[in-house]
């Protein structure tokens, strides 16, 4: 299963430059997982018919709040995925989002603007970066989540010059 991963749009709507990375790094996605700070629900509309599952982050209004948790917990085929933004400072933010589960094969993750992928501790740590504000990042990025039947692995793809 291939499964688009995207935070930070921070957007008050979709615009051209979201509209084309879905196209061209999202195509035949079957769920997008959007880690928090949408701004405003109208930017769900990017993704069209896929199936987005997506959490509330710290820079999100009520009304995204409102339908938008502040964590899930997915089940892909064997595989638990944990979905959440994060808060406070990147140091020691995965520390953080970590302790907000259980036992889960990966953690999806925003907030720092940075991307990451990489294992700890038996746990796929996954931030796909900002995939549009460049506030507190050199660059934007998203990422991609491969779930097979006995593995999960992320790819993080850099939108420099998208």
């Amino acid at each position: 299963m291939k499964i688009g991963v995207i935070s930070d749009t921070h957007l008050c709507r979709p615009d051209d430059r979201l509209l084309a990375v879905v196209r061209k790094h999202f195509q035949n996605a079957e769920l997008i997982l959007h880690a928090g700070d949408l701004v405003d629900l109208s930017v769900l509309e990017a993704f069209g018919e896929v199936p987005v599952l997506g959490v509330c982050g710290n820079m999100d209004p009520p009304p995204v709040g409102a339908r938008m948790p502040d964590q899930r917990l997915l089940e892909v085929g064997r595989f638990r995925i944990g979905l959440i933004h994060g808060w406070g400072t990147p140091h020691g933010l995965e520390e953080r989002v970590r302790g907000k589960f259980g036992n889960v094969d990966c953690i999806v993750y925003g907030h720092s603007h940075y991307p990451a992928n990489h294992v700890r501790d038996g746990i796929l740590f996954f931030n796909p970066g900002t995939a549009c504000d460049r506030r507190w990042s050199v660059s934007n990025s998203v990422g991609i989540l491969e779930v097979g039947e006995d593995s999960i692995a992320g790819r993080i793809i850099a939108l420099d010059g998208d």
